[in-house]
């Protein structure tokens, strides 16, 4: 190679090494590179940490983009009843590294059944559900939730719920073409009951009911139509709870803390524990000393008591309340209110056994759901019956739009299907002091998130179930651990309870509000 030939192959090397060098120079400026690496490098000799790559690590770290998230992934899990349920994990790009932040999973509407065939067939029902929760978690709302901040829980719990409604006017839709295409072509049973001798019969049996109906006992109106859960809801709750966790990891701080600065826009300076509702006994066909009449004996603790020392007494209560029942059932002593099945009453009927059952025992302090929604006379009868001397409390999960019961003082609400963070913020906010979290059904028992909302949301009383089961003492073990770091940290204090009833306010101030739909995230 010639000289010239030498000289020009390096003059063209240094003139891209010179290119590259600017390039690297603008991008440094522009991203104020050199500015950061000197601040780091004056912060470390003034600082002198033992770890000086932990520092470096830990200053850059605070630099960092904010995590987004990635993708969503659903899967079928397990929960504490070996009953199939939904997990849904959130993963983010932290760092320029993808990272599973966390996971939830929260209840569903099935309960226990009585038969193996309702029981084959709420286990289908369970996986149809699930399989449809599945399928949204990583297919649209994976796409439809990627790139998120997962601290914006509004935005997040928006998507979620627009997403949810559309699927329910879909599905509304569907049902309601399926009416009409009945409608339109009548059945073989149709046809016969038009015919002359069913018309016959039909008026016979109309004469017959109409001279019965002047003996008959009034009529009580008809139960209102189950309200529907759509396939899948269990996806809108799941998701919405697993940002939440996300967000509160991203900040660095506890669950209880970021629900509380969703609530107030910022963290409060101070916390209370809410009081926990312990159920003593489980009242059913499968617990010993049937008792139809009532489904739950609920233990209320006194105000300023520790947590601890709730679990401690209740578990003696327990103790005691089961030898009695034992010795009772071994002499014969039936002792049960068999008013489900073998001796019926009327709802007027009922007001007076619960009148009676309230006035010769002063410690019923609460009445939840003592009738159906439908009887709104006895409801209002019940109400001026009792006075002040006992609270009535209403589930208003499934049915928060409908109207207003008369004299009920305190709601339960439960975390459940397509309820978001921010549908919790917001009917606490309508109710608040006068709402309790109800006990779940399809939870993994590692999942202690419950105890963390009752605390952040500000709730007065907290239902966490009995002491009996894994699901249910883990969240006791959380609400303990809560205690002590508020505690510590001396921000906890103790909000003075009245006494029975449990809300104090009056019953028109509470019905006032009770109107408002948990899935109303407007609020």
């Amino acid at each position: 190679m010639s000289y010239q030939g030498f000289m020009s192959r390096d003059s063209m090397e240094e003139r891209d090494l010179y290119d590259i060098k600017n390039e690297a120079a603008e991008f440094y400026r522009l991203n104020r590179v050199p500015e950061q690496i000197e601040r780091a490098l004056n912060e470390l000799f003034f600082h002198k940490p033992e770890d000086v790559h932990g520092y470096l690590a830990n200053h850059f770290t605070n630099l960092c983009a904010p995590p987004r998230i990635s993708r969503l992934k659903g899967r079928e899990v397990y929960d504490a009843r070996g009953q199939l349920a939904i997990e849904a994990e959130v993963f983010c790009i932290v760092c320029n590294k993808e990272k599973s932040m966390s996971s939830a999973a929260i209840s569903s509407h099935f309960g226990p059944k009585e038969t193996s065939l309702d029981w084959k067939a709420t286990c289908q029902e369970r996986a149809d559900h699930v399989i449809t929760a599945a399928q949204w978690i990583n297919e649209p709302l994976n796409n439809m939730l990627k790139g998120q901040n997962p601290c914006d829980q509004s935005d997040v719990d928006h998507i979620l719920s627009n997403f949810f409604m559309a699927r329910y006017l879909e599905e509304k839709d569907i049902q309601n073409k399926k009416k009409e295409e009945e409608s339109r072509s009548p059945s073989e049973t149709d046809v016969v009951l038009s015919s002359p001798l069913s018309a016959q019969t039909k008026d016979k049996k109309s004469v017959d009911k109409g001279k019965k109906s002047n003996t008959a006992e009034k009529s009580f109106p008809p139960a209102e139509p189950p309200e529907p859960v759509l396939p899948g809801s269990l996806a809108i709750g799941s998701v919405s709870l697993a940002v939440a966790k996300t967000g509160a990891k991203t900040q660095g701080i506890p669950l209880y803390k970021y629900v509380a600065a969703l609530k107030k826009t910022e963290v409060p300076t101070q916390f209370h524990i809410p009081v926990s509702l312990v159920t003593l006994m489980s009242c059913g066909k499968t617990s010993p000393g049937k008792l139809s009449l009532l489904e739950e004996v609920i233990l209320i603790p006194q105000a300023g008591q520790r947590v601890k020392q709730i679990v401690t007494m209740t578990l003696e209560l327990q103790k005691e309340m089961m030898r009695i029942v034992n010795a009772s059932t071994k002499t014969g002593s039936k002792g049960k209110y068999e008013i489900a099945s073998g001796v019926l009453k009327s709802p007027d009927e009922l007001v007076d056994l619960y009148r009676t059952l309230i006035g010769k025992y002063p410690v019923v302090v609460a009445l939840i759901d003592p009738f159906r929604r439908e009887d709104i006379d006895q409801w209002e009868k019940l109400s001026s019956a009792i006075g002040n001397s006992c609270s009535l409390l209403s589930d208003i999960t499934y049915k928060s739009k409908a109207s207003p019961l008369p004299g009920v003082r305190g709601h339960i609400l439960k975390h459940i299907h397509e309820t978001t963070i921010s549908d919790l913020i917001c009917v606490t906010s309508e109710h608040q002091g006068s709402v309790l979290m109800g006990t779940t059904y399809s939870e993994p028992c590692s999942d202690d998130s419950l105890s963390d909302i009752a605390v952040g949301l500000g709730l007065d009383y907290v239902k966490l179930g009995g002491l009996r089961s894994a699901e249910t003492m883990t969240k006791f073990n959380r609400l303990i651990s809560i205690e002590e770091e508020l505690a510590q940290q001396g921000i906890l204090v103790s909000e003075e309870k009245h006494p029975p009833p449990l809300f104090t306010k009056k019953p028109q101030q509470q019905s006032a509000t009770a109107e408002s739909a948990p899935s109303d995230t407007a609020c």
